[in-house]
């Protein structure tokens, strides 16, 4: 499974470092908490980049506008959760649910898609093995309690 956050933080570094992609009016209102640019940020490349944007415009045209703006306003931007929460007058849990449905929403595109990242190798989750046997014994032990 990809770890979603970490695929929108390389998406936001490939975007970020190519100026002809702009979402800065999605920004209004959240220039005091911009930072400035961080000099170098880790990116995607060229074509794991233009696959995920494509996805980012999908959720654009299929979701709420609301679940793009915080996409951007916390990955490209680096606005944290908190401080949108606080902008936009809502909890910041709420804030938190908003963002999961939106990256719920591009990690299924990307899996429906059926495309394989450039990145994979580095954002996939690993599953290890787990030891059965001791599991069984945890769960028998935990039942004569």
């Amino acid at each position: 499974m990809r770890d979603i956050q970490l695929v929108l933080q390389k998406w936001a570094g490939w975007t970020s470092d190519n100026p002809g992609i702009d979402y800065s009016h999605i920004a209004a209102g959240f220039k005091g908490l911009i930072a400035n640019k961080e000099p170098a940020r880790e990116s995607c490349s060229d074509d794991d980049g233009i696959i995920i944007d494509s996805v980012i415009a999908k959720l654009r045209q299929v979701r709420k506008e609301e679940e793009l703006e915080l996409i951007v306003l916390h990955y490209l931007y680096g606005v944290s959760k908190r401080n949108i929460a606080k902008e936009w007058k809502m909890s910041e849990g709420r804030i938190r649910q908003m963002m999961q449905v939106a990256e719920g929403f591009v990690d299924g595109c990307l899996a429906m898609l059926g495309v394989t990242l450039e990145m994979d190798s580095e954002v996939i989750n690993k599953v290890k093995a787990i030891d059965s046997k001791k599991v069984l014994v945890r769960y028998a032990n935990s039942m004569l309690l």
